[in-house]
């Protein structure tokens, strides 16, 4: 197994995969190496049919203070085109998380700053602590949110994002849940029994059939719904009623079993 520099690697559960970010000293702070490390490690998840969903975490007190502020100064130093590759790099690992075919959960705790942020939004389901706390930071260091802007945009609407981005305001969990940037909140001590409520209903849908969702879901917008939404559902529904998945469902609702892609106790 390999052995990650700034990320642990686990089995949560049997079907269940745990990318933990393990800089603890620095609050889980990313810089080059862990950018790298994570755009892998869900690359490498997409690809593993043993994993069905995937937990994001971080070790300590802190989920993810964002950018490291060495990586940020090397940066500041350096010329446009190493800027431009390094802010490359970040964008696909975000993308990789946003795009990784299977289910993903935040397991947030302490901060969430600026890049934790985006990692929050990027994932599909956000479980934080009371004790959570979030700000859009970047605006302080004289930067912007530009790479995360699009997954925050998403998460919490375009009026929102900027009033985040602008005044760099901290907002608690219970301001973030009200807002869609995470979607349940619970006391510290019982963040992993929501994280594993949470998996478990993961784990009773079809694979295929979550992988779809994601797929379409990724190219609707909201607003009116259009001839070519319309095709394009149909089509997708259509496809999808006569794959395998969609046949062993039906006969293990009717036969009032578990269907066999829900893991063993």
């Amino acid at each position: 197994m390999r052995v990650w520099e700034t990320l642990v690697l686990s089995q949560r559960a049997p079907g269940v995969a745990q990318v933990t970010m393990a800089r603890p000293a620095v609050f889980n702070a990313f810089d080059e190496t862990m950018i790298t490390e994570l755009g892998e490690v869900f690359t490498e998840l997409a690809d593993d049919a043993s994993v069905r969903v995937v937990v994001l975490a971080g070790d300590g007190k802190h989920f993810s203070a964002g950018a490291d502020l060495q990586w940020m100064q090397r940066a500041s130093a350096a010329s446009t085109q190493w800027n431009l590759q390094d802010a490359r790099r970040f964008a696909a690992m975000l993308a990789g998380i946003e795009n990784c075919p299977k289910p993903t959960v935040a397991r947030i705790q302490g901060a969430a700053l600026g890049g934790g942020v985006g990692l929050t939004c990027a994932c599909d389901i956000a479980i934080a602590t009371e004790n959570a706390y979030f700000a859009v930071s970047e605006a302080k260091f004289g930067i912007l949110p530009a790479v995360i802007g699009p997954y925050l945009v998403n998460a919490v609407g375009k009026r929102q994002a900027k009033r985040l981005a602008l005044t760099t305001t901290r907002i608690t969990a219970a301001q973030a849940q009200v807002m869609g940037l995470v979607q349940q909140v619970v006391a510290g001590d019982a963040l992993d029994v929501a994280v594993d409520a949470s998996v478990t209903e993961l784990l009773a849908g079809g694979p295929q059939a979550q992988s779809e969702i994601k797929q379409l879901y990724a190219q609707l917008e909201v607003g009116p719904v259009s001839a070519e939404v319309r095709e394009l559902t149909a089509q997708t529904i259509s496809r999808v009623r006569g794959t395998d998945e969609a046949r062993e469902g039906f006969a293990a609702f009717l036969g009032k079993r578990a269907a066999n892609w829900i893991p063993k106790a």
